[in-house]
């Protein structure tokens, strides 16, 4: 992989400036992918140049067979680092490659896979950022849209699915069957798509479209149950994106196809490709639901942000992934039952986004990115989580009308062609009339985090003698002071003795000191939020009085958005060590019990295991498991049979540090005595039994026997990991042995393997991995595709060890000349370490 040129912000420019394309004609062969790894290509360019007998070149990574350009031959063998060049160019051109790609196994562009319940082979495709090159010849960079028609020739048992609707399926003489599909509108290469294999398809006709969804043979039952809400939020996606942005979908097909062994989904113009992991097969839970709802919303609103208008170049990647990330929210909100996807959005994506923004390669929203390696790195908590919550701050800024009215704008301007920020920008000044020079620069320019903050009186009569909010430079960064639109709630007990909201005053926060004088005289409550409704993005303190309710009260908040706002800034604190590791959990035992939104539970029972196998005083931790532990028991004893919370706990129990009572009912659970209501499914049972086998109270054959009830490749990664959890020494330098260097194992296994390295359980036992990770990472790193490799570098950060040997090992190694990308993810992984010292000392004071 490393030989193969990574294309720049220069060479792109350069390139756009000179070729315009008109068409692509690709006829792929997939016939040899049934028994082998041959994917055979064709691809037909038509384009003009603006200078003739200027000279480029074409993106093609794979065997290139011939190359024929306007009529003559050029020497296949002038192919190198995945680039073909194009000599004495003329004003129009046709240029045809045929080359064949045999890489369908590591997941780079193509993946091949045979699906071990019933030895079904399936082929998917993805291209996101630059890898159509390794499927087809083609100017591989997003501001060189056109139209593409796709021919493709498959085994009679497939189906084919591409971005449009099949044309006509003729069999042929040779064997197997032609799929011809109409053209594309203009689009980039990076969205378009080729899937074959046997699926199992479903079709349903909803407001005006004709809906697909697609899966293997041996998933079909659980398409079949899913398929009713699935072709539901898609017709209300599809129905209120069209509505809010102006722009009904233009095209009558939409199909989503799941797919085995895929990391999440794809945005493929009228074709989303998903990972088939989330045809659950349990039944889904609520939290699990949501969670699939704003991902399918995600990647439709792609559709017209990226799809339909997309970005110039990859500066703009956390535009693209930033717009539907919020957009997605709004429409869950808006138009589905999942009415409080805000209060989720603060939870988990903006945790994410806090945590990222805190270390050292924090970067500006709007990144630089000079070259295509840099894009990689940059499929962060920034440009997702981060730039969604900068957007929903603008949404907020301008106004909620004035903002989808600039959309509009925007969307009816730049159909089918690139934008970049500035267009979009320009469109919302059009609508708010508001001056929004300044605002990119602000928010978009800089890294760091605001911290907000009340300083108030209280007069005798109890009201607020005086109000000002204090906004502290951001960090880390150069220090800069935004504009923050936000609103300010005053909260106090009702009759029923819940913390409910009072008072509410929404106004623009400028400089180190915003007086708010519409509180003065405003009763004074018990609990102030400074970014009530979470408006903006900033990181939040409380006044103490505020503080001492939200520790004690934090169970009577009575609305779940103020709630997690407080469970937010609460684990802010501790991550600061501003509060103690053992007061956050105390203070999550204390709430958990009425938390209602089952997401923001699975994300305090995980920051509670963060605090403790990270943050809290090493000699403590024993005793602050056994407290979580117990308290988990009986949360789970006492949840409402067979609901959500119920199976929260449950699992949550899976992935803690446990005494030898509590794995007594694990056994029990796992061997047919579970807690009323709790349904032990194949899934659950091998999260019980993975907690066992981690604790030394499950062996190989227990394993072996669990794989053998379910023999499938769920099942087998389920039994990798498993194995991999096992507290011996023999289980982890197999495991690591695996994981670092067998570069032929399925990116599914191998993640599996890497998930069970590590338990809280087994610190002293994976002590001598320390040095072994910082002496096998570059090879790693240098062996393998990035995309491969950042699981395997991240994953097994020995982020177990919190000691300054550590940080020391981890300093020696990037003294040395290492790979930007590679350093990045190390440094972050530092960054951890000594945040997490310091937060152990504080607990020990």
């Amino acid at each position: 992989m490393t030989d193969i040129a990574s294309l720049t912000r220069e060479e792109a420019a350069e390139r756009a400036a000179l070729v315009n394309v008109q068409r692509y004609d690709v006829h792929l062969d997939l016939r040899g992918l049934l028994d082998g790894d041959v994917w055979a290509a064709t691809s037909t360019v038509s384009f003009t140049c603006t200078e003739p007998g200027a000279a480029t070149f074409v993106d093609c990574v794979g065997e290139v067979a011939s190359v024929t350009l306007n009529g003559r031959d050029l020497d296949p063998a002038t192919a190198e680092r995945g680039r073909i060049p194009l000599p004495d160019l003329e004003g129009e051109n046709v240029l045809v490659v045929s080359h064949t790609q045999s890489d369908t196994r590591s997941g780079t562009a193509i993946l091949r896979t045979v699906d071990p319940n019933d030895k079904l082979v399936y082929v998917w495709s993805t291209f996101e950022p630059d890898m159509a090159r390794f499927a087809f010849a083609c100017f591989d960079q997003p501001d060189l849209k056109a139209p593409h028609g796709f021919v493709v020739d498959a085994h009679e048992s497939w189906t084919v699915t591409s971005n449009s609707a099949p044309d006509r399926v003729e069999e042929l003489s040779d064997g197997g069957r032609r799929w011809t599909f109409g053209d594309t509108p203009p689009l980039s290469t990076y969205v378009t798509v080729v899937n074959g294999g046997p699926f199992h398809e479903l079709r349903s006709t909803r407001g005006g479209h004709d809906l697909g969804l697609f899966g293997r043979q041996s998933l079909r039952q659980f398409l079949e149950r899913d398929a009713e809400e699935l072709f539901d939020l898609t017709e209300r996606g599809l129905t209120f994106f069209g509505e809010q942005f102006g722009q009904p979908f233009p095209q009558e097909r939409y199909d989503q196809v799941f797919v085995p062994n895929m990391g999440g989904a794809m945005e493929n113009w009228g074709s989303v490709t998903w990972t088939d992991s989330v045809l659950y097969r349990s039944t889904p839970t609520y939290g699990q639901r949501a969670v699939r709802a704003q991902i399918l919303l995600h990647e439709m609103a792609h559709m017209w942000f990226g799809d339909l208008v997309t970005m110039r170049w990859w500066d703009d990647l956390w535009l693209n992934e930033s717009f539907a990330t919020f957009a997605s929210v709004l429409a869950q909100a808006s138009d589905t039952e999942y009415e409080h996807a805000w209060t989720t959005f603060a939870n988990i994506e903006k945790s994410w986004a806090y945590r990222q923004d805190q270390l050292p390669s924090t970067h500006p929203v709007a990144a630089d990115i000079p070259d295509l390696q840099a894009v990689e790195v940059n499929f962060d908590g920034i440009t997702y989580a981060k730039g969604a919550a900068v957007l929903k701050q603008l949404y907020a800024y301008v106004g909620p009308e004035s903002f989808l009215a600039g959309l509009k704008v925007y969307f009816a301007k730049h159909a089918w062609g690139n934008a970049t920020l500035a267009d979009l920008l320009t469109a919302l000044e059009e609508a708010s009339g508001r001056d929004l020079s300044g605002w990119g620069a602000q928010w978009l320019q800089t890294t760091g985090l605001n911290l907000l903050r009340p300083r108030f009186s209280v007069a005798a009569d109890g009201t607020f003698a005086d109000f000002v909010v204090l906004q502290g430079p951001a960090r880390p960064g150069a220090g800069e002071l935004r504009a923050h639109r936000l609103a300010i709630g005053v909260y106090d007990f009702d009759d029923a003795g819940k913390l409910v909201r009072r008072h509410r005053v929404e106004l623009d926060v400028v400089g180190e000191r915003t007086e708010v004088p519409d509180l003065v005289g405003v009763p004074a409550g018990k609990l102030v939020l400074v970014n009530d409704d979470d408006l903006t993005y900033c990181t939040m303190r409380l006044d103490n009085d505020s503080l001492a309710t939200l520790l004690e009260h934090i169970a009577d908040i009575a609305e779940p958005l103020p709630r997690t706002l407080c469970w937010s800034a609460a684990w802010e604190m501790t991550r600061e060590a501003e509060l103690k590791a053992r007061d956050f959990v105390h203070l999550v035992l204390r709430g958990l019990h009425a938390e209602s939104e089952v997401g923001v539970v699975q994300r305090l029972i995980q920051q509670a295991q963060v605090a403790l196998s990270s943050y809290a005083d090493r000699a403590w931790a024993p005793t602050g498991w056994s407290q979580f532990g117990h308290e988990l028991l009986s949360l789970a004893t006492a949840a409402e049979p067979g609901s959500d919370h119920q199976l929260a706990f449950v699992n949550a129990l899976c992935s803690s540090v446990l005494d030898d009572d509590i794995l007594a009912h694990l056994r029990d659970w796992l061997d047919g005595s579970p807690l009323p209501g709790l349904t032990v499914d194949t899934d659950l049972r091998w999260r019980l039994l993975r907690a066992l086998a981690a604790h030394g109270k499950a062996d190989l054959a227990a394993i072996g026997a669990e794989l053998e009830r379910d023999a499938t490749a769920a099942g087998h990664r389920q039994s990798e990991w498993a194995k991999s959890l096992r507290p011996t020494a023999e289980a982890k330098a197999e495991a690591w042995r695996r994981a670092v260097a067998d570069d032929d194992l399925p990116n599914a296994v191998s993640d599996a393997i890497i998930a069970g390295f590590s338990h809280p359980g087994q610190k002293a036992l994976l002590e001598p991995y320390v040095a072994r990770y910082f002496a096998d990472v570059a090879g790693v790193w240098e062996r393998r595709s990035s995309e491969r490799a950042q699981p395997t570098v991240v994953g097994l950060f020995p982020a177990w060890s919190v000691n300054q040997t550590t940080v020391d090992a981890a300093n020696a190694w990037l003294a040395e000349d290492r790979p930007p990308a590679l350093r990045r993810l190390v440094s972050e992984g530092r960054a951890g370490i000594v945040r997490a010292l310091a937060a152990q000392e504080f607990d020990r004071s």
